[in-house]
């Protein structure tokens, strides 16, 4: 009887084990995970569950009940510290040892740490994984001082948590702008503006030079001098790739784990999903690495195909959304390949969608509580649209699809 093993117990894994069952495979499946939690989603993570909306089983991907029904096993708690790719196996740190056919590196990333004088105080928190945000959530109260080091999703979501939780808020970006790295000037300005009338402080051009306090923060210390109360502090300025343990086994790493078409690592026999991979994307005729779940989930279901013998390829337009206040944006491709903007509907409705252009084509979507028209949007990237058509409102979206 053959053995998949997966390393990481996040979004991709817990897939990849549903997947490999789904399709027909009888072999065994053991996942480990150094957390102890079964695989679950991060999204909720800085948005209902940190607001306590969401309580820990919703944020689980699926049932214990449902490993067990499916006879996966659960490594927990259980971490691994080596690869063996000539003799197929893998060691953990309680000793022991797995021999595996097909080994699957879900192992995600950690949070990038800010090295800054004060960085090792109590209340100084990053946002990752449960533990996490259950250590964010003992201290967020009405009235408390909350500082977030960088204005990106997971600073912007926190924030929006923050405000609604009756805490004093500072956003600090160091960038000229928030979102900066992911979005367009006008979709930054829409959110500054948002945040902003809700309470938010937003500080761009804004550099955390160090933390003070007495064994737990009470200050953050700007490069310009400014001191801001802080009670608590969460830093959110990126992942750094889980690839450690494939270098160690001599797989090529480039910002993550690099992989094919069919999120296979040069090892035939050891594949790479989710955040930590590193993969061509031939619609976009370049490599990424993507923090995304749709990524992750499909990465997964491919994966799961390959091994069971289908000769399947990773090919799909990424896609991501945030929850911020009442607002959902939803976002397909990336807006920073596009020449030209064409909105449809009124920001300051606060529903509205914008559509990047590019050699007559759209590259991108942009969707603000506008569900219906960002599925079309998924539908028209890559197509050649009439702009005039894609700005009416009174030309349905989906009849462009036609066209």
């Amino acid at each position: 009887m053959p053995t998949t093993a997966i390393i990481g117990a996040g979004h991709a894994a817990g897939q990849l084990a549903a997947s490999l069952r789904q399709e027909g495979y009888e072999g065994d499946i053991v996942i480990y995970g150094d957390e102890l939690h079964i695989p679950y989603q991060r999204p909720p993570l800085s948005k209902a569950y940190l607001a306590g909306e969401l309580g820990l089983e919703k944020v689980y991907l699926r049932p214990a009940k449902f490993y067990e029904d499916k006879n996966i096993t659960l490594r927990i708690g259980e971490t691994v510290t080596a690869i063996d790719p000539a003799t197929k196996t893998i060691t953990s740190d309680e000793g022991s040892t797995l021999q595996y056919d097909d080994l699957v590196l879900a192992t995600g990333g950690r949070p990038r740490k800010l090295p800054i004088e004060g960085a090792d105080l109590g209340g100084i928190h990053y946002l990752r994984s449960i533990s996490d945000v259950d250590g964010i959530r003992a201290e967020l109260a009405p009235g408390r001082n909350l500082v977030i080091v960088g204005g990106g999703y997971i600073g912007l979501e926190v924030a929006s948590i923050g405000i609604k939780t009756g805490a004093t808020v500072h956003v600090l970006e160091m960038e000229s702008r928030i979102l900066q790295r992911v979005t367009t000037p006008q979709m930054s300005e829409f959110y500054d503006q948002l945040h902003s009338g809700r309470g938010v402080q937003v500080h761009t051009d804004t550099r955390a030079s160090a933390f003070m306090g007495d064994g737990k923060v009470s200050h953050v210390v700007t490069a310009d001098g400014t001191e801001l109360d802080a009670d608590l502090v969460v830093v959110g300025i990126g992942i750094i790739p889980n690839s450690e343990l494939a270098e160690a086994a001599g797989l090529e790493c480039d910002n993550g784990i690099v992989v094919d078409d069919h999120c296979r690592t040069e090892d035939p026999h050891i594949y790479a999903i989710g955040d930590v991979s590193n993969h061509p994307n031939p619609l976009l005729n370049r490599r990424l690495r993507l923090e995304s779940v749709p990524n992750a989930m499909e990465q997964a279901r491919v994966v799961a195909s390959n091994i069971v013998g289908k000769d399947k390829v990773y090919a799909a337009i990424p896609w991501f959304w945030s929850d911020q206040y009442e607002l959902k944006l939803q976002m397909v491709g990336f807006s920073s390949d596009g020449e030209e903007q064409i909105t449809r509907g009124n920001p300051a409705d606060n529903q509205f969608i914008t559509f990047y252009m590019k050699d007559g084509k759209v590259v991108a979507a942009d969707a603000i509580n506008d569900p219906k028209s960002f599925m079309a949007a998924k539908n028209l990237v890559g197509k050649a649209i009439d702009a005039a058509a894609l700005a009416d409102p009174a030309v349905e979206l989906k009849s462009l699809m036609t066209r």
